[in-house]
C-alpha cells in the first residue's frame, strides 16, 4: 500500500523539521546566529486519469484528473538573516554590525571566512582576533601603550597614546556582503564561506551604500524567537503524529484485507 511509504516520507520530513528547530533553540544565545527554517516539496505523482481525457462517445472530457502523490521531500533549510538585537558589553573590541555586512576573518589556511560574530579581542601581539584567535581582516594592531581604542561607525580604528593629543589611526575595517546570503555555506564556529550560489563578496567600508554601520562595545544577539520556535515545534509534532496514525491505519487496512483472503 502506497500510503505506508507516503506517510513514512512525512514522518522523515517532520523529523528533519524538529532537528532544524532544535538547532535554532540550542543557538538562542549564540552571537550573530541566524535562525533556519525548512522548506518542503511534494514528490512525484502517479497519474491515474489525465485531465482532458475523453470520457464518452460524445467527446466529453474529464475536467480534472486523478493523481496519487508519493509523499514529501526536504529541499532547503535557508536562514532568516534579519537583524538581531544589539547587546552592550564591557569589551571595547567587541563590534556589532547594525545593518548589512559580514566581518572577514583569516582562517589558519589563509582563506577568508565571513561572520556576524563581532566578539573580538587582542592577542599577545596586540592584533585584533576573534575568539578562536583568528586574525580579523583587514589586520588591526593596537600598540601596547595605547590608553584607549575607538572604532567609528564607519570602521575607522584609532588609539590614544600617552603624550599625544590627537588619536593615532590604526586602520580601516571593512565589511562584505553577498547578492544571495542564503547561498552561503555554514561551516560552524559562526563562519560562512562563499559559494557559487551566494556570489562573490562585495567589500566596502561600513556606512557605504548597502552596508551597515559598526557599533563599538556591542555584539549582535541571535535572531531566534522562542515563541516562534515553540509554535513550530508543536506544529511539527502534530504533523508527525498524524503521519504515524496514517501508517497505523494503513497497516490495519492491510491486516483486514489479509483476513478477508484467509476467510
Amino acid at each position: 500500500m502506497q500510503a505506508l511509504h507516503t506517510a513514512a516520507t512525512g514522518m522523515f520530513a517532520q523529523e528533519m523539521n524538529v532537528e532544524v528547530i532544535s538547532n535554532n533553540v540550542a543557538n538562542m544565545r549564540t552571537t550573530g546566529f541566524k535562525r533556519q527554517y525548512i522548506q518542503f516539496q511534494d514528490l512525484l505523482y502517479e497519474q491515474i486519469v489525465r485531465p482532458g481525457t475523453t470520457s464518452s462517445d460524445q467527446n466529453t472530457s474529464v475536467p480534472s484528473g486523478v493523481y496519487i502523490g508519493s509523499g514529501v521531500k526536504t529541499v532547503a533549510t535557508p536562514r532568516i538573516t534579519t537583524q538581531g538585537s544589539l547587546s552592550p558589553t564591557k569589551n571595547p573590541y567587541d563590534l556589532a554590525v547594525n545593518g548589512e555586512g559580514y566581518f572577514r576573518v583569516t582562517m589558519p589556511d589563509g582563506t577568508l571566512a565571513y561572520t556576524r560574530d563581532g566578539s573580538f579581542s587582542l592577542d599577545g601581539n596586540g592584533r585584533l582576533v576573534n575568539q578562536s584567535g583568528y586574525l580579523v581582516d583587514p589586520a588591526i594592531t593596537v600598540p601596547q601603550n595605547a590608553t584607549s581604542v575607538a572604532v567609528s561607525p564607519q570602521g575607522l580604528v584609532t588609539a590614544t597614546l600617552p603624550g599625544q593629543t590627537a588619536p593615532q589611526q590604526l586602520g580601516q575595517l571593512t565589511l562584505s556582503r553577498f547578492v544571495n546570503k542564503a547561498g552561503l555555506q555554514s561551516v560552524g564556529d559562526n563562519f560562512f564561506l562563499p559559494t557559487e550560489a551566494s556570489g562573490q563578496p562585495i567589500d566596502a567600508v561600513p556606512a557605504s551604500e548597502g552596508f551597515g554601520t559598526l557599533q563599538q562595545g556591542y555584539v549582535e544577539e541571535s535572531n531566534v524567537n522562542s515563541v516562534t520556535e515553540i509554535t513550530s515545534l508543536v506544529a511539527a509534532q502534530r504533523a508527525y503524529e498524524l503521519n504515524a496514525k496514517v501508517i497505523a491505519a494503513a497497516d490495519q487496512m492491510l491486516s483486514s484485507a489479509n483476513n478477508l483472503f484467509r476467510s
